[in-house]
């Protein structure tokens, strides 16, 4: 395997704080080294120069999504940090009977756990009224993974087991080892691609907008800057979550924090 100069990982910090606003640590020159050399062989390239070249040169714009897909990390489970979840049972059951469609956003979706963990909670609080989740990532790899609803079974282990036998249904055979997150479910959900660092596609306006573990790739500028954008579609009086290692101090002064990680638009 090719290895990645010091100089080279510069390169690709830049691209990746251009590309997506992440700020990469040192400490991820390995992973780069690991996540990219498969694209260097695809390519028949001789060094990373050489990749980050093609890249900047427009010759081919498909490569720089694949890039950015292998570059931002995507971690996240079902149900994770369980106090938003309480929450959002509680907002939710407070909209039911208002007439108005009750919509969620996960602003970072990765791999649709979150999404799926939010319409799970809003099938069991709102049943047949009008609710919908939406999930966005930079990454376009794990949304075509996410709109599968396709699970390894140890990925599930935090679903509750009451959700677990009304929304999900257990592979059997070839799918053995795997969960299928239910249809009736998966219709609610809706998948787009969307860079936060950039302006946003027009999705309407939502209740409740989960912003989780996404800031502590991000500078305080780029913070300030994504906070506002995910902000502005948020109705007033609704809700924001973050993680619970970030924090919105210093960052923006217009929302009012409620309790650590969440927040309420005024």
């Amino acid at each position: 395997m090719h290895t990645i100069t010091d100089a080279e990982f510069g390169k690709f910090q830049q691209f990746i704080h251009e590309a997506a606003g992440i700020t990469m640590s040192g400490a991820k020159k390995a992973l780069v080294c690991g996540r990219l050399a498969r694209r260097l062989q695809v390519h028949q390239l001789s060094s990373y120069t050489a990749y980050y070249e093609l890249l900047r040169s427009g010759r081919a714009p498909q490569e720089v999504q694949v890039a950015v897909d292998l570059l931002t990390t995507n971690e996240t489970y079902f149900f994770r940090e369980p106090r938003h979840f309480e929450l959002l049972r509680e907002l939710a059951a407070a909209a039911r009977g208002q007439g108005q469609p009750f919509r969620v956003w996960s602003a970072a979706s990765s791999s649709g756990e979150e999404c799926y963990s939010i319409a799970m909670v809003l099938a069991d609080c709102l049943g047949e009224a009008a609710w919908e989740v939406v999930g966005t990532d930079i990454s376009t790899r794990v949304l075509e993974r996410a709109r599968t609803g396709h699970y390894p079974l140890e990925r599930t282990r935090h679903i509750p087991q009451d959700y677990l036998k009304r929304f999900c249904l257990r592979g059997t055979g070839t799918q053995d080892g795997t969960l299928l997150v239910d249809r009736r479910v998966r219709a609610r959900v809706q998948f787009a691609h969307a860079n936060l660092n950039e302006a946003l596609p027009r999705m309407g306006s939502f209740d409740v907008v989960f912003l989780r573990n996404v800031m502590i790739y991000f500078n305080g500028d780029t913070k300030r800057q994504v906070v506002e954008r995910v902000l502005a579609p948020l109705k007033p009086g609704g809700h924001l979550f973050i993680g619970h290692s970030e924090s919105l101090h210093e960052i923006n002064a217009t929302v009012r924090q409620l309790a650590p990680s969440i927040y309420r638009k005024p």
